[in-house]
């Protein structure tokens, strides 16, 4: 009888210990994510802890509030050094954000792997300008097992957005949020180039771009081929800054703006602190605020006889909309000044309304660009 007794407990351990390993392998499970630069890289799902260094509006949009449960770390300077009045809206809707381990920056060299390592996490999303500089900490963050998925939105290039997407949705679970959202990018992207094609191709305008964050004494960063840069050539426009830069971006000297006479001036702000000559742009800007900012860099000696200044196009544009899953409300914005027939019927404030009221936790408020002149 004991015997009997002591090979029933056995085979109900036994069971027991059966059942536990089918649940656990029914559960877990090794995924393959194709990142932005197209590397194969293999997560073990479901995640429990994320690090993340760079885009995470994006991150938000694509795994919701919830997916910020999972965040142990981020790189804080990106955005609440950048952009505290737009981190500080997230903080007070993500719990944990506000006390979240800082992992450091790849642009100020504060970017360490000892302190991503110590977190212990299950995947690094980083940027694809992080990826590319830290080569010795990526060695090691890999070299202690934990997978790196590259995520780019910088490059503006249709693919990468859309891989970039579907990788965050494919780690994180939300497989059917991201397709709608990459599916929504592709969308919108290819119906302004649509209406642009329709509207008889490139316009050929002249437009100029200028960081606007050290105020109209100090000529701030124009971009070529990349961000900025890149979304202009893709619109049609020509970019003025191309060929006349060392790098992707920089100052570009003034006597040559004024030679080239733009067609459109377009100067990128945003919520900066301790900037006080820059242009406001964002949750709490309005447009009287953002005008008034604006009106400084209108009044640059020599350009009162450009045709940009004349004709009413010095624009204000945040900066954060040239590198984002949404801007394509950016290109809308540029392309209606571009072709204002071809895109008399469009609204960038209410595709951007739009995209927050369905994919992002803060609500839409304040002024993101518009032109010098009402």
């Amino acid at each position: 009888m004991i015997l009997m007794n002591l090979i029933s407990r056995f085979m109900r351990m036994v069971i027991l210990f059966v059942s536990a390993l089918c649940v656990t392998s029914a559960w877990s499970a090794t995924v393959e994510v194709t990142d932005a630069l197209g590397r194969k890289v293999k997560i073990t799902t479901p995640v429990h802890r994320v690090v993340l260094n760079f885009n995470f509006e994006e991150f938000t949009a694509v795994t919701g509030k919830e997916g910020w449960t999972k965040v142990v770390g981020i790189s804080r300077a990106p955005w609440e050094g950048w952009r505290p009045a737009i981190f500080s809206r997230y903080a007070a809707v993500l719990p944990n954000l506000q006390a979240m381990p800082d992992i450091g920056n790849s642009d100020d060299g504060t970017f360490s792997a000892e302190k991503v390592i110590a977190l212990k996490p299950d995947v690094l999303f980083v940027a694809e300008w992080t990826y590319k500089s830290l080569q010795t900490a990526r060695d090691q963050i890999e070299a202690a097992g934990i997978p790196i998925v590259v995520i780019d939105y910088n490059a503006q290039m249709l693919e990468r957005h859309i891989s970039s997407t579907l990788a965050i949705g494919k780690v994180m679970g939300t497989e059917q949020r991201s397709q709608e959202l990459a599916s929504l990018y592709e969308r919108e992207y290819k119906s302004v180039l649509a209406r642009i094609a329709k509207a008889g191709g490139a316009s050929n305008k002249k437009v100029y771009v200028e960081l606007g964050q050290a105020g109209p004494e100090t000529i701030g960063n124009s971009y070529s081929g990349t961000m900025w840069g890149k979304l202009f050539t893709t619109l049609g426009a020509v970019n003025i800054a191309d060929g006349k830069l060392t790098g992707p971006w920089g100052p570009l000297n003034a006597e040559a703006v004024i030679a080239e006479n733009p067609d459109l001036i377009f100067i990128a702000g945003s919520s900066w602190v301790n900037k006080p000559k820059a242009v406001k742009t964002g949750y709490d800007a309005t447009p009287e605020i953002t005008r008034k900012s604006l009106d400084t860099y209108a009044q640059r000696a020599g350009w009162s006889g450009m045709k940009a200044i004349k004709n009413g196009e010095i624009h204000a544009i945040e900066h954060g909309l040239c590198r984002t899953l949404f801007d394509f409300v950016a290109m809308q914005y540029i392309a209606k000044r571009l072709y204002p027939d071809a895109f008399k019927d469009v609204d960038p404030d209410a595709s951007f309304r739009a995209y927050h009221a369905k994919y992002l936790p803060v609500a839409y408020s304040g002024t993101w660009m518009l032109p010098l002149k009402p």
